[in-house]
């Protein structure tokens, strides 16, 4: 803990011993939190077990993961409050059966994916992976052996037109694309929606992924999927992992059918290493595009406006689905 996060640990404290007390699972920055949080809560960003049994609260970051046994060590929680709005590692389950909403924090970093997605598709359609090992090791003479490709003309087919959809959208018409998407799940705009995953392969010169893992979504890149891209197509996953089937990336890379691969999710997390990652049209981000420095802080600031709303009685801004209870019971 630094010293600013220390300090403002101990002037929560002052507060008395009644103060209620939410706790970090996982990185979250105490001077960004404590003055949302308020004075009649302490923040504690590195919990003990002493902590957690009597935190009321819970702000859950990164690769935390949240079972049965850490809510059970905190007997007296009242609310968890999700970094982002993944909750695959959070026992949904187990807190709804004690009553707890989990908060999430759509729109936080809704830009910060976007452009990290567009930097990934721009690294990739210019080069600038071979191009900078043709510079660093002397090969000058080389560097008509890899042609760049253009943004301007060229058509992004984006797949999952939420927030971060509809953003990377944005971004694209500003470079001069044209713009399709696919949702399985929502209809994007008449204008630009394709109705299968196939009409946009087909048509795309970048794909961009965007949509949450389901058991229908799941490998939704495969070999079939692959076999029906537009030559030297770039593929960008910056949803989750276990959207892209990686042997079947290799492949299509092997081929031609992909001209790159920019991955920014994994499966799992951290990843065991894959030969994808070592060739050389393939960039590689440890979930991190959504990390940026601002939207890192909003949202942190996000969950803990969630856990005010909550311990203070109100309803929060957004909150993960209540799964049905009755479906989880045993047969």
């Amino acid at each position: 803990m630094t010293t600013t996060e220390n300090a403002r640990s101990l002037r929560g404290a002052a507060v008395g011993e009644t103060a209620t007390i939410v706790v970090g699972l996982g990185p979250v920055t105490s001077s960004v939190v404590q003055p949302i949080l308020g004075d009649k809560i302490r923040f504690v960003a590195d919990p003990t077990a002493a902590d957690l049994s009597e935190a009321e609260g819970a702000i859950v970051r990164a690769a935390y993961v949240v079972d049965r046994t850490t809510l059970t060590s905190m007997p007296r929680l009242r609310v968890i409050a999700r970094t982002g709005v993944g909750v695959e590692l959070v026992d949904v389950v187990a807190a709804a059966e004690r009553n707890i909403p989990v908060v999430v924090t759509p729109g936080s970093n809704t830009n910060a994916v976007a452009e990290g997605a567009f930097a990934h598709a721009l690294h990739l359609v210019k080069r600038l992976g071979p191009l900078t090992s043709l510079v660093r090791s002397d090969r000058w003479d080389e560097r008509t052996r890899y042609p760049i490709g253009d943004l301007e003309g060229s058509t992004i087919g984006i797949v999952g037109y939420g927030r971060i959809g509809r953003r990377v959208a944005e971004l694209a018409s500003a470079f001069g694309m044209i713009v399709i998407a696919y949702d399985p799940i929502a209809s994007p705009p008449l204008e630009i929606a394709v109705s299968s995953l196939a009409q946009l392969a087909a048509r795309a010169n970048v794909i961009s992924l965007h949509v949450p893992l389901t058991p229908d979504t799941h490998h939704m890149i495969d070999t079939p999927m692959l076999s029906r891209l537009r030559p030297r197509t770039v593929l960008v996953n910056c949803g989750r992992g276990a959207l892209v089937d990686l042997d079947a990336a290799l492949d299509a890379l092997s081929s031609g059918q992909l001209s790159g691969i920019g991955l920014d999710v994994f499966d799992p997390e951290p990843p065991q290493h894959h030969p994808i990652f070592d060739h050389p049209d393939v960039v590689l981000t440890p979930h991190v595009m959504g990390l940026s420095v601002r939207a890192t802080e909003a949202t942190f600031i996000d969950a803990a406006r969630g856990i005010v709303d909550v311990l203070a009685g109100r309803i929060p801004a957004a909150t993960a689905p209540v799964p049905d209870l009755q479906k989880e019971l045993p047969a």
